[in-house]
């Protein structure tokens, strides 16, 4: 657990009295790997993301101000990117690993480190959040963060009130994980991040164990009980859930901050009628960061530099934050934030929920293996 109150948190306050301003569809890679590599050169770029996370004109901007193309991929799962990354020649010069992931990666010599001095914006992160990052890829040599969320509940306002009289058990936890009253949204559509490495952490802190825990016995404590409520699971997925929320085909899902908040957005544009929001439960969840690194045999270094050079400028991370409702590493990119987002306690959340997050540990191989076991049985229903 931390007790860490970020940086943009009182800027964000400072904002307000100067009166300043009011990983995700699974694709394949952007070339396919070798092809990829076959087609670097000085204007070109190759980038692998997560979907559904950048604004919409970020890349055709940087293409236009750099005068390269970029050949644009998406994952939805930490596990798909890192499968492409240890196989090596994946072809790509900019990826966005989670910070757990990324650690074990460095590790595995998978990133070459950044030389700082080619980004002339790296002075604008949060050296309080840097810190924070520090432990997983110390003196910040191999990354910069992108974007950073929570894990929580996202659910359709009027079949939770029509389960269960109101929405405030979505403030717990309670709500998913015990099988009594995940059985009441079963008919309108339960759905679960497929990322063991995002759920199980948050079970075992729900069940009052440490949520990084290596101990067999106890991750089997998250297994028994995510068994339980395997029968009123339809779907597994890292991505579709926004849209079924927005369309009003799932009710009740553990998705990521921005990405519920985007399904929210969508419904209201549609106007559909269909109500989203979403919860970070007071037992606490997990704090993710998804950081910007380039693989060690990345083609197209100076493209790879000014690409994230570009995503640290104050005015594109608030555009990226204004669009995918996910926080941002720049803290003085917040008066340019839009004030519904930037007073969202979803999406910045106050010090009293801040102190309830914890961030993901760099799993050893034997609990990795342990979790993609449980994952596996936990799908297929054996």
């Amino acid at each position: 657990m931390s007790t860490w109150t970020p940086k943009w948190l009182c800027v964000a306050l400072a904002a307000v009295a100067l009166g300043a301003c009011g990983k995700k569809d699974e694709a394949a890679s952007p070339a396919g790997g070798a092809s990829a590599a076959a087609g670097a050169g000085a204007g070109t770029l190759n980038v692998y993301n997560w979907s559904d996370y950048i604004a919409e004109d970020i890349v055709p901007n940087f293409e236009r101000e750099r005068g390269v193309k970029v050949n644009y991929g998406v994952f939805d799962s930490n596990e798909v990117l890192e499968a492409k990354l240890l196989a090596g020649g994946s072809g790509f010069d900019v990826v966005v690993p989670g910070l757990q992931f990324l650690g074990r990666q460095v590790q595995a010599g998978v990133f070459q480190p950044l030389d700082k001095s080619r980004l002339k914006n790296y002075a604008n992160l949060d050296p309080e959040l840097m810190k924070r990052i520090a432990v997983q890829d110390p003196d910040n040599r191999y990354a910069v963060p992108y974007l950073w969320g929570t894990t929580g509940i996202g659910y359709n306002v009027d079949k939770l009130t029509a389960a269960f009289g109101s929405t405030e058990i979505a403030g717990s936890w309670d709500l998913f994980f015990k099988p009594e009253n995940l059985a009441k949204m079963k008919d309108c559509g339960v759905m679960m991040l497929d990322a063991p490495s995002e759920v199980v952490p948050v079970v075992l802190n729900y069940l009052g164990e440490d949520p990084n825990s290596t101990d067999p016995a106890v991750i089997e404590k998250a297994a028994a009980l995510l068994k339980a409520l395997r029968p009123h699971v339809q779907t597994f997925h890292s991505s579709q859930y926004i849209d079924a929320l927005a369309n009003g085909s799932a009710c009740l899902v553990i998705g990521w901050s921005g990405d519920v908040l985007q399904a929210r957005d969508r419904a209201e544009e549609a106007g559909n009628g269909v109500k989203v929001a979403y919860s970070i439960p007071k037992e606490g969840t997990a704090l993710f960061f998804d950081m910007l690194a380039i693989p060690k045999d990345a083609k197209n270094l100076d493209n790879a530099y000014a690409f994230i050079d570009y995503l640290l400028r104050p005015d594109v991370a608030a555009a990226n934050s204004n669009y995918v409702s996910y926080p941002n590493p720049v803290p003085s990119s917040l008066p340019m934030v839009d004030e519904a987002i930037r007073n969202d306690p979803t999406i910045y959340p106050p010090p009293a929920t801040a102190a309830k997050l914890f961030t993901l540990a760099n799993l050893p191989p034997e609990v990795d293996r342990q979790y993609t076991r449980l994952w596996t049985e936990l799908k297929t229903g054996r």
